[in-house]
């Protein structure tokens, strides 16, 4: 009878432990902001990491745009792979556990629609098709900064 009550003992520890994880996993890392947009706190490191990452998306949205218009699907599709999921090894599991669920789903659809854009240029080769593709992309760097600011941590 003792050795249940120490093992539900454990497995209520375990439940707490697991939930808090989850609350953290689905939270991130949080303040209140003066604006309408959440304020995702992080270490200036981790902040400008994030800053490097959304200017690289402007970048390579802005690369992609000009090969569709030159009608170089080639460049489209190597331009499109260099931003996509592949780009997302180099984040490290600590920042992304500081990052609220909503803003990483649009952070790993804008990465998956990068690769989507790399796929069809390779095998449709198909211009409007690139750039409706990217059209529907940039509404996420839209939703993103519309409903998140990245601040620094005081320390």
């Amino acid at each position: 009878m003792k050795n249940f009550k120490i093992l539900w003992a454990v497995i209520g520890a375990l439940l707490i432990v697991l939930i808090a994880v989850a609350y953290k996993f689905i939270q991130g890392s949080v303040a209140v902001s003066d604006d309408a947009r959440v304020a995702v706190v992080l270490s200036k490191d981790e902040r400008n990491l994030i800053l490097s990452e959304m200017r690289n998306f402007l970048i390579s949205t802005q690369q992609i745009s000009e090969a569709i218009t030159n009608e170089d699907m080639e460049l489209v599709a190597t331009l499109a792979k260099s931003a996509g999921m592949a780009a997302e090894a180099n984040t490290p599991g600590s920042l992304l556990a500081k990052i609220p669920l909503s803003m990483k789903t649009l952070g790993f659809d804008t990465r998956k629609r990068f690769d989507q854009i790399a796929a069809d240029a390779e095998q449709l080769k198909i211009p409007i098709h690139s750039r409706r593709q990217l059209d529907q992309l940039m509404k996420n760097c839209i939703a993103c900064h519309s409903s998140f600011k990245i601040i620094e941590q005081e320390k």
